[in-house]
């Protein structure tokens, strides 16, 4: 929790107009910080800046700054825009991703390949590499960065080839990021997120397939539990880390065989 004589520490929040995004920026906000919502639509920002607005005056109002992540130019524009406008970064959470309807590895179009690949890993790749460069030439020096992985990164479900790709390259790039940011006093952690409820996880509930061939409902958890995990994280001090944290339904078929 920010302390009211101090200046509120900025957090950049990608794919924050829905979801996850969502639930962190709001809980980030009631925490505290100034939050920076990124995101491809300005509608669900707005609606997302509103609504932590409309709680009251717990931090300053969010920066609505719409961007696509997989762009470079426009990930340039929108750290340049973050150092103009706060003067510092403190917080990067990469979230913003996108899924894929199951299918089979030979059914997956290249295109289908690409566009995953490109926001998912490409995306992170470019908002950790300007938020890193950022937190390297501020002063005070360093910062912490959060990356969205899955239980995904740990045990795929049938069908999921490019998302599951994607995820255990965040795995490799929050190490990385990790060691490479100690010289330079950054922080950098990954959450897993089992089964929270979303637009994107919404057949879960109704049934998905199993590793087993079955066709099964699962448990989920409301997002806004990752957001508190996502806030708890970043309120540590940046001599500790969060190197991997695993948010789940606890019932849902990850420990075991399915």
């Amino acid at each position: 929790m920010t302390d009211a004589n101090e200046t509120p520490k900025t957090a950049l929040i990608t794919g924050a107009g829905t979801g996850i995004g969502r639930a962190a920026a709001q809980a980030l906000h009631e925490a505290g910080w100034r939050t920076v919502l990124v995101g491809r639509r300005k509608a669900p920002l707005e609606d997302v800046a509103s609504m932590l607005v409309s709680g009251g005056p717990k931090s300053p109002r969010p920066i609505v700054n719409p961007c696509d992540v997989a762009d470079d130019a426009g990930v340039a524009q929108l750290f340049q825009h973050i150092e103009a406008k706060c003067g510092r970064l403190d917080l990067l959470f990469n979230n913003a991703g996108l899924g894929l309807t199951s299918a089979t590895i030979d059914e997956i179009t290249p295109d289908d390949w690409r566009a995953i690949i490109d926001v998912n890993l490409n995306g992170a790749f470019l908002c950790a590499r300007a938020a890193f460069a950022l937190m390297r030439r501020q002063t005070p020096q360093g910062g912490r960065i959060i990356n969205n992985g899955s239980v995904s990164a740990h045990v795929p479900r049938p069908g999921s080839a490019p998302y599951t790709a994607t995820k255990h390259a965040i795995t490799g790039l929050t190490k990385t990021i990790a060691l490479d940011g100690r010289a330079y006093n950054i922080a950098c952690g990954q959450i897993d997120v089992g089964n929270a409820a979303t637009d994107i996880t919404s057949q879960i509930e109704k049934g998905v397939a199993q590793a087993d061939g079955r066709v099964a409902a699962e448990p989920v958890i409301d997002a806004r539990i990752v957001g508190d995990a996502v806030a708890h994280m970043a309120g540590l001090p940046l001599g500790a880390n969060v190197q991997f944290m695993t948010v789940m339904a606890s019932a849902m078929p990850f420990i075991g065989r399915g």
